[in-house]
């Protein structure tokens, strides 16, 4: 998974931010999320609710959210992104 959000740093695929990818999911334009080790339980509550709702891959990392930041090319922490079909 690591590698593929290495190639997408920077694309037009790429949502970052948990209320964009919030509003991805409801408009069914999410192929994968992406979530931090350390997202916010009320977060990942959401996100699993709306993936038996709406059909995606869900991903759990093992790194947290500075180091997705990172991951990212970002100088802040990420816990959720998403990756449009």
């Amino acid at each position: 998974m690591k590698a593929e959000i290495r190639k997408l740093v920077g694309s037009e695929k790429m949502i970052i931010g948990s209320d964009r990818v919030l509003k991805f999911i409801k408009n069914n334009k999410v192929a994968k999320v992406v979530l931090a080790s350390n997202a916010p339980d009320l977060l990942k509550e959401r996100i699993k609710h709306y993936q038996k709702i709406v059909n995606f891959e869900l991903h759990e990392l093992e790194i947290n959210n500075s180091e997705l930041g990172v991951l990212c090319k970002k100088p802040f922490p990420i816990a959720s992104l998403a990756i449009t079909n």
